[in-house]
């Protein structure tokens, strides 16, 4: 409603969006305009962006032509009783506010959301958290949502909305009162469905090394967790660099849930909007608890959440701080991580592979002559390591060198796509298997019950595991976890039952246990 001179009595309610964990819902912008000094007030538990956003809508408003209103202003963010931060509130509180005072004649505004942060000269700069902001936008029937023209090919990943991009906020009141229209989202989706050329980094370029490899494909197939302990130089890094290359390919959800954490985060590249690979992410050992797990004042997400859905590799593992690795516990289990504020619980996804690598001895040559520690430094050395984090790794590999001169004339080996072939074939079957199964994708993940249910051996198979089970003291959950990759063994080659050969398979994925039961006797 407007009075005799053409203000606005009513409050102008503009659609804006916020965003809680990784997922974003919708936030009215509500501006009232009173009578007495001008001030411009800004409620609704906003941090501290939203709170200096007074001044920048100010400038920009004077820029773009128009004179901020002289009187008292209320900008009220609702729900009023959730934290909300970021400056992409800026252009929903500026087109409020022109539009209470009567400055543009704004057509079916409640059709429009808003986003965008406004620079001092008017101009609209891009924001972070785009695409989960558009999603909860279509969920919530918004026919057009306005963004920054530099986060189009972000928000034109959502359909069923019409995304507009514009340039500054001058552009933004054009279009309202329909003079002009906005750049639409087009996305190019050569440039989208990324060429298989894409991907540098192959396992043809490994040599000497085809024990590993084998070790490498089980843990892919069956989505199990992975130590590799040798000497430095032997290709621990170089083979964890490979592993998301083999990885079945993302599925379309997969894309968007990964890309919604890394636009939370601002580590979207520029060049791409939509995640088509596999994430790969290697903290460094002196990463902070915050870093890795994720928090902060403003509870971002952390390493084992920007590698949803792909690898998490910690080299050096002993190296990194105890706490540290034992914070690991709840996202390796529950796949989620939780992290409590004052203002509320934000929960990320953190489903990934758990993939280490770490050197036998301090000094990192044990058992070769090179090597001059103590059986009591290399006991305290592997030490550091506790033990239910050892107990959520399945597969413990030792990793010899190669001689170079001997495989410098080896032709290349087994490809990534060839490797990939193979445990797209397994994750086909334990998909299929577990299609019944709440929460269940991969062997990795089965529970006792299905242990005994999908585990099934052969006589001769159940005589060998028994018998290391005795001589190596083997406990009931280590029992399970060689259960658990022989089905992913038996898997790989099509057969139902598990078979001796898969036994003995995956019991040579044990080394570090063996290696700690003969050191004193080696040394």
């Amino acid at each position: 409603q407007e009075d005799d001179r053409g203000r606005r009595i009513m409050a102008t309610v503009v659609r804006s969006f916020a965003i809680q964990g990784i997922d974003g819902y919708p936030a009215d912008i509500e501006v009232k305009m009173l009578e007495g000094q001008p001030t411009i007030s800004i409620i609704g538990l906003g941090d501290q962006a939203v709170k200096e956003a007074a001044e920048r809508i100010q400038a920009a408003i004077d820029e773009s032509g128009y004179v901020f209103p002289k009187k008292r202003v209320i900008i009220s963010l609702a729900p009023s009783d959730k934290k909300k931060r970021g400056s992409h509130f800026d252009l929903a509180m500026a087109i409020g506010v022109l539009c209470q005072n009567g400055d543009i004649g704004a057509k079916n505004l409640s059709d429009y959301g808003f986003i965008g942060e406004l620079s001092l000269d008017g101009r609209l700069r891009a924001c972070r958290g785009i695409l989960p902001m558009i999603i909860a936008g279509q969920k919530k029937g918004i026919k057009k949502i306005i963004v920054p023209e530099a986060n189009l090919k972000e928000a034109g990943l959502v359909h069923g909305v019409d995304i507009l991009g514009f340039h500054d906020l001058t552009g933004v009141i054009r279009c309202l009162e329909g003079r002009i229209t906005g750049t639409e989202s087009q996305i190019d989706e050569a440039e989208n469905n990324l060429e298989e050329s894409g991907r540098i980094l192959d396992f043809k370029d490994v040599k000497g090394q085809d024990e590993l490899i084998e070790a490498v494909v089980l843990a892919a197939a069956g989505g199990h967790n992975m130590l590799m302990i040798g000497e430095p130089g032997c290709g621990k890094t170089m083979m964890a660099q490979r592993i998301p290359t083999i990885l079945p390919e993302m599925t379309e959800e997969e894309c968007l849930e990964v890309t919604k954490i890394y636009s939370i985060s601002g580590a979207l590249s520029n060049g791409h909007a939509l995640m088509k690979y596999r994430p790969f992410r290697a903290p460094h050992h002196n990463v902070s608890l915050n870093a890795l797990i994720g928090g902060g004042a403003n509870a971002m997400p952390g390493e084992v959440s920007l590698a949803h859905n792909g690898v998490l590799f910690l080299d050096e593992l002993a190296e990194f701080s105890r706490r540290t690795l034992d914070a690991l516990r709840q996202p390796i289990e529950d796949k989620k991580v939780s992290i409590s504020r004052v203002n509320g619980t934000h929960t990320f996804p953190s489903n990934f592979m758990f993939i280490t690598a770490m050197n036998p001895c301090p000094c990192g040559y044990y058992p070769g002559a090179k090597c001059k520690c103590t059986d009591y430094e290399i006991i305290k050395y592997r030490g550091k390591i506790s033990g239910p984090i050892m107990d959520r790794i399945d597969i413990q590999k030792e990793v010899h060198p190669v001689d170079f001169f001997a495989i410098a004339d080896q032709k290349a080996g087994v490809s990534s796509e060839e490797l990939r072939t193979k445990v797209e074939r397994a994750r086909e079957i334990q998909q299929e298997r577990y299609a019944q199964e709440s929460g269940i994708n991969c062997n990795a993940q089965m529970t006792t019950e299905l242990i005994q249910k999908y585990c099934i051996l052969e006589a001769d198979s159940l005589k060998i595991l028994r018998e290391t089970s005795e001589k190596y003291g083997y406990s009931a959950r280590v029992i399970h976890k060689l259960l658990r990759l022989a089905r992913t063994s038996a898997d790989l080659d099509g057969e139902e039952k598990i078979r001796r050969k898969d036994i003995e398979k995956v019991l040579t994925c044990r080394d570090l246990d063996k290696s700690n039961s003969k050191m004193v006797v080696v040394r």
